[in-house]
């Protein structure tokens, strides 16, 4: 039962990729600016926060599967939605309908996945992280396949709607059925608790550095990687087909390195030494990228940038499921208190580099390897 939510994970990694590589093509048929490019990056996460907590406590002591199904139904009408949009607005409503669909679909599936095998967390989110390498490379693929034939994205959007269609299909299948003796509605007592367990597991210390650990970290993985195409055209000035094969690059360096890293993680005898270390190294290799010119040479960087952030997403998310036993899906509850912070700062890039432009602002993506050599305790727990 477990494939059917990395199909979930992989069906999401596909859209993400698809979208990130399409931002050259979506900004001029739409005209859009850095800073509306920035809002779409920022502002649905913001609100999904908003939403999301719910969704993650109903997720723990509700009806799971009901959950997911429906952020699946929502998911899919968010793809048709962003096929047809013709301005920048529309594309804001779907973006904005994604987000906690996305959270119901997608991070619900996560949190079963979990629970399946609650000593395991590290081991299964590594093969969560490789299916979703796998459909990262597949969405820039399916872009340029599209682009190709002259359908362009809209094209390429309107075959991942249909795909999700057909991975909700199967979901309808595969996901286990909720337990018959919980209630039609949730009840106010059962909600109340989930809230209060919440509050309770965001009094600790380890809670909040895992938490602000990840976002930290996602400066170097997600945030670079929606900035990347615009880079290359904008700043290395490559063409839109040269920032594609740079996207893709760096998402099957991605997939190649996430599924060698998933029998490696058991044989990693500190995982906290690993990640300071590639860290370090990482810190290094951005800024060289940065630093050098042309195509040729960043292509040739931001493969070492991808290599050296490998292990850096499932070891932080495993640690914190680990840190909250029994709470598997109430994590997205507790990740929404750091999600508001940590998705303004792509606005915040866009916003400076409408200013003082893309290649100076990216500098800022700096803090992520900076965050985890500071804040990483200093060995794996005994």
């Amino acid at each position: 039962m477990s494939y059917i939510y990395l199909l979930i994970e992989f069906l999401d990694e596909l859209v993400f990729g698809l979208g990130e590589t399409a931002w050259p093509f979506i900004r001029t048929d739409l005209d859009l600016t850095y800073t509306q490019i920035g809002l779409l990056l920022s502002v649905p996460g913001i609100i999904a926060a908003f939403i999301e907590p719910f969704l993650g406590i109903l997720g723990d002591v509700w009806k799971r599967r009901l959950l997911i199904l429906g952020g699946g139904v929502f998911f899919t009408f968010s793809l048709i939605l962003t096929t047809s949009s013709k301005s920048f607005t529309p594309l804001l409503i779907a973006f904005i309908i994604f987000f906690p669909a996305s959270g119901a679909f997608v991070s619900l599936s996560q949190a079963a996945l979990m629970d399946s095998a609650p000593e395991r967390h590290a081991q299964n989110m590594a093969r969560w992280t490789s299916a979703g390498s796998l459909g990262n490379v597949f969405g820039p693929i399916l872009l340029g396949l599209f682009v190709y034939f002259g359908l362009g994205w809209r094209g390429a959007y309107a075959l991942a709607a249909a795909v999700s269609a057909l991975c909700l299909l199967a979901a309808f299948r595969l996901v286990p059925l909720d337990d018959k003796s919980i209630s039609y509605l949730p009840s106010f007592k059962s909600v109340f608790d989930g809230f209060r367990s919440t509050l309770s597991a965001l009094k600790r210390r380890e809670v909040w550095r895992w938490l602000l650990l990840l976002e930290a970290s996602d400066l170097m993985l997600d945030v670079f990687l929606g900035f990347l195409a615009l880079y290359f055209v904008d700043v290395a000035q490559a063409t839109p087909t040269q920032a594609g094969i740079a996207v893709t690059v760096w998402l099957t360096m991605g997939m190649l390195t996430d599924f060698i890293f998933i029998p490696f993680i058991d044989r990693q005898p500190d995982s906290m030494k690993f990640l300071r270390r590639t860290a370090t190294i990482e810190l290094l290799a951005f800024s060289i990228f940065l630093l050098i010119p042309d195509f040729i040479p960043k292509l040739i960087a931001i493969v070492f940038i991808n290599i050296f952030n490998t292990g850096w997403y499932p070891i932080l998310k495993g640690n914190l499921y680990s840190t909250l036993p029994g709470q598997s899906a109430s994590i997205m509850a507790i990740e929404s208190v750091t999600t508001p912070i940590a998705k303004l700062l792509p606005l915040f890039v866009g916003l400076l580099a409408d200013h003082f432009g893309l290649g100076i602002a990216i500098w800022l993506l700096l803090l992520g390897p900076l965050a985890l050599i500071i804040g990483l305790p200093r060995h794996d727990k005994p």
